[in-house]
């Protein structure tokens, strides 16, 4: 195990000890689900959403010290700054993570890819073996988080059978094509919309006992999350339909749309990634002279071609293999994809040659 189950109960020795627990997460299904488990163990803190950026900064420092935090707990960011680190009030810094390890002074770090860089199982993963309750909810993040565990699996299905199909070839199937796919996907735009009802949102889901309560709508909680998510489907769907009917080469499908829209790249490119195996999509969201993107390949490894693609170009990113994010400046942004594709057919020709 990459994350030694020493490692583990040290998290879970932070988790009973804390008294004022502050809960940094990505907004994500992954992230959402590793601040559920976390705080549904605890049963205290407060939960923070990091949705402006993939890196956590010094101003986030702030919020864990006007809350007083004793504990700060940093999950599935993939970029977590010295400042920040440098700017909490509290010492006990856990980060738990399964991004590209990063070297930061004063935190406690957790992340499988220390041991076994090519281990990324999702945080909320780690976050279930910490706590050992909720299975529902950890595989619902981890499931979005494109990855199907095999020692958990089989425990869900004989708790959840009806949750998954009979056979699934990989991730992407269960995410598009099962019960607790939709689940994930209902995790994931309850954290869309207005700041108020996104709280409320994972206020009452902090409070849901089974997946039923949402997907059957068995009680007034569950009904709440399942109709809010109906209604941000509907904007979903009609993006989808945008992107499916887009100008598509034979290699890439790249699509971008306004920032009064909400923000479904990572959805968006992801069921596109399902659907064109073979395709590299760039979906992107123009926001405040930034186009924010979310890139996906089912074969090429990422990073090296981003890495590469973004030299010269206003913006940054990263992330793993087959899934990385990006902020490029909108001036930028055709050259950047132009660099990309250049980056795509030089990888392309060293494999043919090998």
């Amino acid at each position: 195990m990459a994350i030694s189950e020493e490692n583990l109960k040290k998290i879970r020795r932070f988790l009973d000890e804390s008294e004022r627990p502050i809960f940094f997460f990505d907004d994500d299904p992954d992230g959402l689900s590793s601040f559920l488990l976390f705080y549904r163990y605890a049963k205290k803190g407060k939960g923070v959403i990091v949705k402006s950026s993939p890196m956590l900064k010094e101003e986030y420092a702030l919020k864990a010290n006007e809350y007083y935090a004793d504990t700060v707990f940093v999950l599935d960011k993939p970029l977590t700054t010295q400042e920040f680190v440098d700017g909490c009030v509290s010492k006990n810094i856990i980060i738990l993570d399964h991004h590209p390890v990063i070297k930061l002074k004063g935190a406690h770090y957790f992340n499988p890819r220390i041991e076994d860089d090519s281990d990324n199982r999702p945080t909320s993963y780690w976050a279930y073996r910490v706590v050992k309750q909720d299975l529902w909810i950890a595989m619902t993040g981890i499931v979005g988080d494109w990855y199907i565990p095999p020692d958990l699996t089989p425990m869900f299905k004989k708790l959840y059978p009806d949750l998954l199909p009979r056979k699934y070839k990989d991730p992407g199937d269960l995410l598009f094509e099962s019960p607790l796919g939709r689940l994930s996907r209902i995790f994931s735009f309850s954290l869309k919309g207005k700041s108020q009802e996104v709280m409320k949102s994972i206020k009452i889901l902090t409070r849901v006992q089974t997946p039923y309560e949402i997907m059957n709508q068995e009680t007034p909680k569950g009904r709440f999350i399942y109709k809010r998510f109906l209604k941000v489907e509907k904007e979903y769907e009609k993006l989808l339909s945008s992107a499916m009917k887009s100008k598509q080469g034979k290699n890439f499908i790249v699509f971008t749309y306004p920032g009064k829209k909400m923000s479904f790249t990572g959805e968006l490119s992801n069921e596109l990634l399902h659907k064109f195996p073979n395709k590299i999509n760039i979906i992107g969201r123009e926001k405040s002279g930034f186009v924010r993107c979310s890139i996906r390949s089912k074969y090429l490894k990422l990073p090296p071609i981003l890495k590469e693609a973004l030299k010269g170009i206003r913006g940054y990113g990263g992330g793993h293999d087959h899934a990385c994010g990006a902020s490029i400046k909108v001036e930028d942004f055709d050259i950047f994809v132009n660099k990309f594709k250049e980056a795509v057919k030089s990888v392309m020709k060293e494999k043919k040659q090998k």
